[in-house]
């Protein structure tokens, strides 16, 4: 990141969850240590810099898996010393809704939709960093419930992008899925969602269940995308404010870009989205929210420590 472009983004995936139908905390340690020199090395290599060239080291510092954090933590310490870099940590889910500002201006006030497989989250933004919750999940996020349905319909981890694609051929009609909370405050539960897939599922005999997996994954879709629209559509109307950032990971969901598009629309808002490769975890939204907090002067030194909690 270099004057507000991104000069590189490479993004090592780590495919050895998919067997275990979700993230094992020591194998994505164990691989983030594997491969974070290398992963470091082509980003430079493709920006066309040499370490000494970097202005500033940024780093997420959480909430996120301890082992993960530690292992890149430890080696943006030693790059910032090393090279005589200030050091800024960054807040991974700060870093979803700053994400937005890679390819648009920055709008405050403005009201984020942070929708990934660990969070779902109202958040009002008065300025850089001054955030206020509005609304989270009381249970399971957005991102958690499609990829655990997912795995009750026999997709491969992780299974959101696959529901998205075959719910693009299928009826939100099919099944009538409950919308939890939909009407009550700006919290979010989508558990009952998960018990009321299962049971569904048990009463429709396997052939069926392959036979409309496109129908029911579009149901899955409508029901979780129900609730983040009217919430978010709430949210804004409450704060006042001219301005949706949405983010996350399930913000590359075809309907729910959609549907946010249209919602925005109606009320003569304006809404962001980050392109899909800025949606997903990614280098360039923890370079960019880092440039913002230097800009900002909210700079760290060798003693900053990991978080996994959002609550830490």
């Amino acid at each position: 990141m270099r004057d507000g472009r991104v000069l590189s983004n490479v993004i090592a995936t780590q495919t050895i969850h998919r067997k275990y139908g979700g993230v094992v905390p020591e194998l994505a340690s164990r691989a983030h240590h594997k491969t974070i020199t290398d992963t470091v090395d082509q980003a430079l290599q493709d920006a066309g810099l040499g370490p000494d060239e970097i202005d500033v080291v940024g780093v997420a510092n959480g909430p996120g898996l301890m082992g993960s954090l530690l292992v890149g933590l430890s080696f943006a310490k030693g790059f910032s010393l090393a090279y005589g870099k200030p050091l800024v940590g960054v807040n991974h889910l700060d870093a979803h809704i700053y994400a937005n500002f890679i390819e648009h201006q920055e709008r405050y006030p403005a009201v984020a939709l942070i929708v990934s497989g660990g969070h779902t989250r109202l958040v009002r933004v008065d300025g850089p960093f001054d955030h206020t919750t509005m609304g989270a999940t009381r249970d399971d996020a957005a991102g958690e419930a499609f990829d655990k349905i997912g795995k009750m319909l026999g997709l491969e981890y992780p299974a959101g992008p696959e529901i998205d694609r075959l719910s693009q051929g299928g009826d939100p009609q099919f099944a009538q899925y409950p919308r939890a909370m939909i009407r009550e405050g700006l919290d979010f539960s989508f558990s009952g969602l998960k018990t009321s897939v299962l049971y569904d599922l048990k009463d429709r005999p396997p052939e069926e269940v392959r036979a409309s997996l496109a129908d029911l994954c579009a149901s899955v879709s409508a029901a979780i995308v129900d609730v983040l629209v009217e919430k978010a559509r709430r949210a804004v109307g409450e704060a006042g404010v001219g301005t949706l950032l949405l983010s996350g990971g399930v913000s590359a969901n075809s309907m729910l870009r959609a549907r946010m598009a249209t919602m925005a629309e109606e009320e003569g808002i304006e809404i962001q989205v980050p392109s899909m490769i800025y949606c997903t975890d990614n280098g360039a939204m923890i370079a960019k929210t880092a440039e913002i907090r230097y800009r900002e002067g909210l700079v760290d030194d060798l003693s900053l420590q990991p978080y996994a909690s959002a609550a830490d």
